[in-house]
């Protein structure tokens, strides 16, 4: 501040102010020229971690037994899969055996009348219940022959007409003829084939089939 300027600035009741007045005008002020703070550089970068797929999940190798080992245990399981398997198998209700045959042929019409005697033994643990009686012929050269056994009724009339089928008989077994577990029944059916007599004698198997109620397998008699 001059000395011209500080005299006229003392010259009234506010001098001081305007001296300070003054004093902050000619104060030098911030400056855009200023240099400014270098920029902070960006902090370093994190450490990248190895990363292994295969420890993270697991390898056949790392996790499962020796192989001897895995293959000792599927056998053993093989083996108790199939007893169970074997014990628990469907069987048939029922067994028994065919006692003995009765044929004979019926003149001109190339067919075979034959009573068949049998014993059903029933093998289950509940009654047997009987559905249906068939009979399969197979002949000496491979062809076969089914029928349906005839109705129990009709026996005597078979048995009047062709007396040698009476041979050896037992009374009639038929459809719905109910058998107490552990018993056993004998009994006859009449069944025909389509067959000469000598075709009948030289036969290769003849079996009774019986289908029990509420059964999938049948008992077969040979």
């Amino acid at each position: 501040m001059t000395g011209a300027a500080w005299q006229k600035a003392s010259n009234g009741p506010r001098s001081v102010l305007v001296y300070n007045h003054l004093m902050a005008d000619q104060m030098p002020g911030p400056t855009s020229n200023q240099p400014k703070p270098p920029p902070q550089p960006p902090p370093p970068p994190e450490p990248i971690a190895e990363f292994h797929i295969g420890e993270e999940f697991g390898t056949a190798k790392r996790n499962l037994p020796p192989v001897g080992i895995v293959l000792i245990c599927l056998a053993a399981v093989a083996v108790v899969v199939g007893i169970f398997a074997f014990r628990e198998r469907q069987k048939p209700q029922g067994a028994g055996s065919i006692d003995f045959v009765a044929a004979t042929e019926v003149p001109g019409q190339n067919m075979i009348l034959a009573a068949i005697t049998f014993t059903l033994r029933n093998t289950a643990g509940k009654p047997l219940w009987i559905h249906t009686l068939k009979a399969q012929l197979t002949t000496a050269d491979d062809k076969t022959f089914d029928d349906e056994a005839a109705s129990a009724v009709d026996l005597d009339r078979y048995f009047q007409a062709f007396p040698s089928l009476k041979e050896s008989s037992e009374p009639p077994l038929s459809p719905e003829t109910k058998l107490l577990a552990g018993t056993e029944q004998r009994g006859t059916i009449i069944v025909s084939f389509k067959v000469a007599r000598e075709a009948f004698d030289r036969r290769k198997s003849l079996t009774v089939t019986i289908q029990p109620y509420d059964q999938v397998l049948p008992v077969v008699l040979k």
